[in-house]
């Protein structure tokens, strides 16, 4: 499948500590490192990793980030040709805080990435996709702009409704998924997920301000939700060891848009994807947590054969 994904590219910093310190307090971080990231890398990297030709559509600086930002999609096989340099801008970067309990507190500060504009969309858009993903970490104007060219280009769309924030969602309606995680649908809809009926409620108003096709929630350790405007269907997550987070949400989106994209089965998709994002928590780092396509159709294959039991 060809899939065509806009979105961020940012070098990130991660530092790991027992716990995130108090105001006013400094604490001793036992390693730290620099990982390429951002939410629409991560995103490209997994499907190229999991089998899709896969094109990035995005903006570094010209700085040494940008040129390893590059080159590490580029490695993994990943269409750089609409990955441009900002003439005005550094690349973006991410502050990533991790706990030892696997969970993470991320700062992102934007930079090139608010640079990708309407000519870039549109230099992308002059080649053939199965799929589009769009994230929330290009301006809200380039993410307007790709859902409407998507559409009138009959090109299925995955809007990864990340980071959380305001959005309006009319403006993108008629898409074919939405995909928030639970502080993503709280910002979008005004309803914090705790339990089955509060998804269900949180789904019914997306789904009208948005004409999603579907609606997708990302529920972390519970897993994930789908709402086709009738039914509400649950899927457990997969008892894992968490390690870090970081990217599970981002590979969950590809994995989901990889498999809708092939086979239109939406069901499918979400247990793909929810076996991609758990086998993503047990590793350390962004791109470097994504699993290998062999892992994820093995357990997969397994998955498969217990469902439909």
């Amino acid at each position: 499948m060809n899939i065509l994904v806009i979105g961020s590219i940012n070098m990130d910093l991660l530092m790991i500590t027992d716990r995130l310190p108090h105001p006013g307090e400094s604490m001793i971080s036992e390693l730290y490192e620099f990982n390429p990231g951002g939410k629409g890398a991560n995103q490209v990297a997994a499907a190229a990793l999991l089998g899709a030709d896969a094109t990035f559509a995005g903006k570094v600086g010209g700085d040494d980030f940008g040129k390893v930002l590059k080159q590490t999609l580029e490695d993994l096989g990943v269409c750089t040709k609409f990955l441009t340099v900002s003439e005005s801008n550094k690349s973006g970067f991410a502050v990533i805080m991790l706990e030892d309990n696997g969970q993470n507190r991320i700062i992102v500060h934007r930079a090139a990435n608010l640079d990708l504009d309407i000519k870039d969309i549109d230099d992308a858009f002059k080649q053939h996709y199965d799929g589009v993903i769009v994230g929330f970490e290009v301006s809200e104007e380039v993410v307007i702009h790709a859902c409407k060219l998507a559409k009138s280009k009959n090109i299925p769309t995955i809007v990864d409704a990340g980071p959380a924030q305001a959005f309006p969602l009319n403006e993108i309606y008629g898409i074919d998924i939405l995909s928030p995680n639970e502080t993503e649908t709280q910002a979008l809809c005004g309803v914090a997920v705790h339990n089955d009926q509060d998804c269900l409620e949180a789904s019914k108003i997306l789904m009208e301000r948005s004409g999603a096709k579907y609606i997708v929630l990302k529920l972390g350790a519970m897993g994930a939700s789908l709402y086709d405007g009738s039914n509400i269907v649950f899927f457990p997550a997969h008892k894992v060891s968490a390690v870090d987070v970081t990217s599970a949400g981002d590979v969950f989106t590809a994995a989901l848009a990889l498999k809708y994209t092939a086979d239109k089965d939406i069901e499918n998709a979400v247990r793909y994807a929810n076996i991609a994002g758990a086998l993503t928590v047990t590793k350390l780092g962004a791109m470097k947590s994504i699993p290998a396509k062999k892992d994820v159709d093995n357990v997969f294959g397994v998955a498969q054969g217990h469902f439909t039991s």
